[in-house]
């Protein structure tokens, strides 16, 4: 469904930005305008396949790519992409 296509998409993004630097939801929400909500429901996602992990400073949640091989593997996917239409 176009509604699950979206929700891939959303991810990725998020992982993208992540892959750069830790980021809270206020400023994945801001960066990818979209709501916290929203942000939070696709984390939530992320944390439960094991792409992402957080940590909790005062009242904000800080996540991370969960390790090096999901950073890695998330490059890689990007270069076959890339190679796709050569």
């Amino acid at each position: 469904s176009s509604s699950a296509a979206s929700d891939v998409y959303k991810r990725q993004r998020i992982v993208s930005l992540l892959a750069e630097t830790e980021m809270c939801v206020c400023d994945l929400a801001a960066a990818l305008e979209m709501s916290q909500s929203a942000i939070s429901h696709q984390l939530r996602t992320l944390r439960d396949l094991h792409l992402v992990r957080w940590r909790r400073t005062g009242r904000q949640v800080f996540y991370t790519l969960d390790d090096e091989h999901v950073a890695d593997l998330f490059q890689r996917a990007l270069e076959h992409v890339g190679h796709e239409g050569e």
